[in-house]
């Protein structure tokens, strides 16, 4: 297994860490934004590290540069589910229309998820 993979699960297992501690969400957001930058420096077309920093990009308030980081991953193409439902999030999140984002879904119900991404936050009840 090369370090990418390993940086990979390191963060994904962060992720989990961060939702299962609150407290301490914004350190947690920290060091994966940190490590996914990292990577992207290494390997500027590691999808899955484009789709989890969309992610992350996305649990920070920070949608727009989300949306940017994840059209990356769709213009590399990536057939990963987590990245079409990121998306989707994200759209909810900046208040754009239905059309615009059932695509995204529908899509995503093509593909697997990668083990090496996860989907951003996503609170139901604030939409």
């Amino acid at each position: 297994m090369n370090t990418i993979t390993k940086r990979l699960e390191n963060i994904k297992k962060l992720q989990a860490k961060r939702l299962e501690n609150e407290d301490y969400w914004d350190e947690i957001n920290e060091l994966m934004l940190t490590e996914l930058k990292d990577i992207l420096t290494i390997e500027p077309q590691n999808t899955s590290a484009l789709i989890n920093l969309g992610a992350v990009l996305s649990d920070s308030g920070e949608n727009e540069n989300a949306l940017a980081v994840l059209k990356m991953a769709v213009d590399l193409g990536s057939e990963d589910k987590n990245l079409y439902i990121n998306l989707a999030i994200v759209m909810i999140d900046l208040g754009m229309h239905a059309e615009e984002y059932h695509e995204y879904l529908e899509i995503s119900e093509n593909f697997s998820e990668d083990p090496l991404t996860f989907k951003a936050y996503f609170d139901p009840q604030s939409h």
